[in-house]
């Protein structure tokens, strides 16, 4: 896994090419210590969740085995509805999945973080 600085000082973690990212299905990996939940949308859209559940001690699993519709992942075991935009997962529940920024360069997929 490569890492390197962008312009801003971001910290950029190498997570795949973008060949191995498919439409509407999303693929669990590692960026140094937290696993994530990357999701690629139909309109070429990428966005990357923590993949575990907002309430993890009481519902255990992996977000990324979700069902993509739109801009929404609905949770594979309980059904919750979460926003991939910024993690907010939507009424009549409650909750927020941690979010982290995707950079596509070179046909290389980064995860941006600390």
């Amino acid at each position: 896994m490569l890492a390197k600085e962008e312009g801003g000082g971001a910290l950029l973690v190498e997570i795949g090419e973008l060949s191995a990212f498919p439409e509407r299905m999303g693929r669990r990996v590692r960026a140094k210590d937290t696993e994530l939940a990357v999701f690629r949308l139909s309109d070429g859209r990428m966005f990357a969740l923590e993949n575990r559940h907002p309430n993890a001690k009481k519902h255990p699993g992996s977000l990324a085995e979700g069902i993509v519709s739109g801009e929404f992942l609905y949770d594979p075991l309980y059904d919750w509805k979460i926003r991939l935009t910024d993690g907010v997962v939507q009424a009549p529940d409650e909750g927020r999945v941690r979010t982290f920024p995707l950079v596509v360069k070179d046909g290389k997929v980064y995860a941006a973080g600390e």
